[in-house]
């Protein structure tokens, strides 16, 4: 099943899981970002080592990990032991086997994460709407906003509620920040609204749905890696870690 779904190349996410031998409890919280470099076998393959901040992580050997790995058909999860590192074409390898069967993982893209992050939007001008058609998301700066708050969030688009109601199938610039990696980034995307509606328990304030248009692939990594962590968080704190 391994070859038929990952193939070289894809983009694969490496943490350790939380009863991994031989690695603190600070390290088992880091999420490394590689790439496949070769499948071996139904049970095994190639890595390329990690790299943080020009830094070689060397994962030990014997140690378990829980692998994401993206591709066309979607997102795929297992666990795997590091059986051996070594250099191969320049490329410094870790071999891995795998411990479980690898299952495909709920798409990041459609799982929306519940949350309440401050946003500022506001509609395109029609020059931007034009530009948008031709997949140039090109967008006026300095244009007044509004506020709103995002309630949940996914790879492919927001819900969001404000005391104000968009047209459907408008095309809205939303800006909002996340906090991934330890570090801040403000997003400035734009969305197409889905659907509005007044909510019934608060009169004056209005719900609407989004999707991302022409979304940059690096941005929407980001986002997902978001819903990741936060997902990882809330599970630890279910567990009492």
């Amino acid at each position: 099943m391994l070859s038929k779904y990952v193939v070289p190349g894809n983009k694969v996410e490496i943490q350790a899981v939380e009863r991994a031998k031989y690695i603190d409890d600070l390290e088992k919280k880091k999420v490394y970002q590689s790439q496949v470099y070769d499948i071996l076998s139904e049970d095994r393959l190639e890595i390329i080592m990690p790299v943080d901040k020009t830094k070689l992580i060397l994962l030990p050997v014997n140690a378990e990990y829980d692998l994401y790995f993206y591709t066309p058909s979607g997102l795929f999860q297992c666990f795997a032991t590091v059986i051996d590192r070594y250099k191969t074409d320049n490329h410094f390898i870790l071999l891995m086997e795998l411990n479980s069967n690898l299952r495909k993982f709920q798409r990041r893209e459609y799982y929306r994460l519940s949350c309440a992050l401050e946003m500022d939007s506001r509609p395109l001008e029609k020059e931007e709407v034009e530009a948008v058609e031709k997949r140039d998301n090109y967008l006026v700066p300095g244009l007044p906003l509004k506020r709103s708050v995002i309630v949940d969030i996914s790879g492919g688009g927001i819900r969001f509620v404000g005391n104000y109601a968009y047209d459907p199938e408008s095309l809205i610039c939303c800006k909002y920040n996340l906090a991934t990696d330890g570090r801040v980034k403000e997003y400035t995307l734009v969305a197409k609204i889905l659907t509005v509606r007044e909510l019934e328990d608060r009169p004056g304030i209005y719900e609407h749905r989004a999707q991302y248009i022409n979304i940059d692939t690096a941005d929407r990594e980001e986002i997902i890696r978001f819903i990741f962590e936060e997902e990882r968080k809330y599970r630890k704190r279910e567990k009492g870690l």
